[in-house]
């Protein structure tokens, strides 16, 4: 579907009539699922660098890699408002490089938008990704790419000092054009002030359920990732349980010899059968 038949300030247009429920998905069958579900979008996250390539956080994945996973989200889910997660310092050093970088999220990831982490610090150049015509999806509270700074991934906006921050920022954001912003790891008191507070819509990870949607990563949706199930996760399935289930039965039927069975073989004919079998013994 051309990018032109969907766009994410749609979102802004649910805020106080309809909980917006996204998914956090890396490859084509994720998408595909999300799509078939029928979640409002779906965000093509840095975390790929945790669930899918096995690093222990965030920071080393760059622009190639991000761009192949929402390459392969956008053939997945062809219907469904899709944002790609600007990696680090793909949009730190300056304005010029953050709107390149966005452009090719959508040129190349085939994107309707992309995410920026942070909050007043990063208002001029989301304004100014925003004034190329690239729609911006905020993020603020816990951001994993500042967890070095923020000291880890820690629950923020806990003091008055902090909290005050993050209602600041949220309000920044908002005059600098984003269409919605991610709030994750916040106590659920402040973000219902924030969402109280400003226009456009909130998604909560971790935030509580006074905001104006949730969002969470298909792996834990499902159960595949069981190094990390934080506290705020619900699982609905136990999926690597089931998965390695299935695997070690086909390993059982392999070895004892119950796979293939001749309803899974294919035949040629006796005619054909014969002729082989004569051309060998001569």
């Amino acid at each position: 579907m051309s990018l032109f038949k969907l766009s994410p300030y749609s979102l802004i247009e649910k805020k106080g009539k309809e909980p917006i429920v996204a998914i956090t998905a890396y490859d084509y069958v994720s998408a595909r699922l999300a799509e078939d579900a029928g979640f409002d979008f779906i965000l093509i996250g840095d975390s790929a660098n945790m669930v899918i390539l096995g690093e222990p956080d965030t920071y080393s994945i760059g622009m190639e890699e991000m761009l192949l996973f929402c390459k392969v989200v956008s053939r997945g889910a062809t219907n469904t408002l899709r944002i790609g997660d600007m990696p680090f310092l793909s949009y730190q050093v300056s304005k010029e490089e953050a709107i390149l970088n966005a452009g090719r999220f959508v040129k190349e990831g085939r994107c309707h938008g992309v995410k920026v982490e942070g909050g007043e610090e990063v208002a001029e150049t989301v304004s100014a990704i925003v004034k190329a015509g690239i729609p911006v999806l905020g993020h603020i509270g816990l951001t994993p790419q500042r967890s070095m700074e923020l000291g880890g991934l820690k629950v923020q906006g806990k003091t008055i000092e902090s909290a005050q921050k993050l209602l600041n920022d949220a309000m920044v954001l908002e005059e600098a054009g984003v269409f919605g912003l991610i709030i994750e790891c916040v106590p659920s008191e402040l973000s219902k002030v924030i969402t109280e507070k400003i226009k456009i819509p909130t998604i909560g990870i971790g935030a509580g359920p006074y905001t104006d949607g949730q969002i969470l990563v298909f792996h834990d949706v499902v159960g595949l990732y069981p190094e990390m199930r934080p506290k705020f996760v619900r699982t609905y399935f136990r999926g690597y349980e089931a998965f390695k289930k299935a695997l070690k039965e086909f390993i059982e039927d392999c070895k004892n010899k119950n796979f293939p069975l001749e309803k899974e073989s294919f035949k040629i004919s006796e005619k054909v059968l014969k002729q082989i079998k004569n051309s060998v013994k001569c």
